[in-house]
């Protein structure tokens, strides 16, 4: 039986929890599951685990752990438990069952992690699929210069350079080949850089249209300077580590051969 592991980790986010864990229930996901639950922070949370038809075990952090290190702990308690690691935040809904489509998606052995069309709570198709971000980027849409989507969002299966760490879905195998998320991200781009060396490992990465979530989006970086330092110093991070250059040589690559450059 294939067993989907899901990793939720809550900020003080218990109610946001319980509505994630209402889903998964009501949207009958509950065979073939267990749940994960990270206190990052002392909370009480208004449910209790017996609630639910699927195994949820909560563990209590003694002090906050970053993201990557969170739901790494939580793959490696029990990486031989499952056939796929999935990660959900905890702002996070939906009303129909995503998993079929999702693994409907990651039918070849090429690919090491499916996601789902994003949408705002207003509906809206998030921009939750990227190119790998660069400085002149990143400048431009600081700027205001550089407006809309990457990716033109349709019925067609996309293959995008990353994908936002809110939903991901991977091969159990995948994710630890790998060896997870990067911890020296303490939050942001972890999801940028784990994409990065999955395509660096010869894996794809995956949006599934007819897989929907709707996310109810946080945004703390725009309302919290400790969370826009957070972000500011993992991008730094990012364009200074080997991935990055790696990443970029292996696309620049790629175009020039695609183009007929080389």
């Amino acid at each position: 039986m294939k067993i989907i592991h899901i990793s939720i980790v809550s900020h003080g986010q218990g109610d946001l929890v319980h509505q994630l864990l209402d889903d998964l229930k009501s949207a009958g996901v509950i065979d073939a599951i267990h749940v994960t639950l990270t206190l990052n922070i002392q909370e009480i949370l208004p449910f209790t685990s017996a609630s639910f038809p699927f195994p949820i075990e909560v563990i209590t952090n003694s002090e906050p752990k970053g993201f990557g290190a969170n739901h790494n702990a939580a793959f490696y308690k029990h990486q031989k438990d499952s056939t796929f690691f999935c990660v959900v935040n905890p702002d996070i809904r939906f009303d129909q069952n995503p998993f079929p489509a999702l693994l409907a998606c990651m039918q070849n052995s090429n690919i090491g992690l499916v996601a789902p069309i994003v949408l705002g709570e207003n509906g809206v198709v998030e921009d939750s699929a990227r190119f790998f971000p660069t400085p002149f980027k990143i400048l431009c849409k600081a700027l205001s210069l550089c407006k809309g989507s990457d990716y033109i969002i349709s019925n067609n299966v996309i293959f995008p350079d990353w994908v936002g760490g809110m939903f991901m879905l991977f091969p159990q195998q995948v994710f630890e080949k790998s060896n997870g998320f990067n911890e020296q991200y303490f939050l942001y781009y972890e999801d940028v850089d784990l994409c990065a060396r999955l395509r660096l490992l010869g894996y794809e990465v995956v949006l599934c249209p007819e897989a929907k979530v709707v996310h109810y989006a946080q945004r703390s970086s725009h309302r919290n300077l400790k969370y826009l330092k957070w972000h500011l110093a993992s991008m730094l991070s990012f364009f200074c580590s080997k991935v990055f250059l790696q990443i970029f040589r292996k696309k620049f690559r790629a175009k020039f051969v695609k183009d007929g450059s080389v």
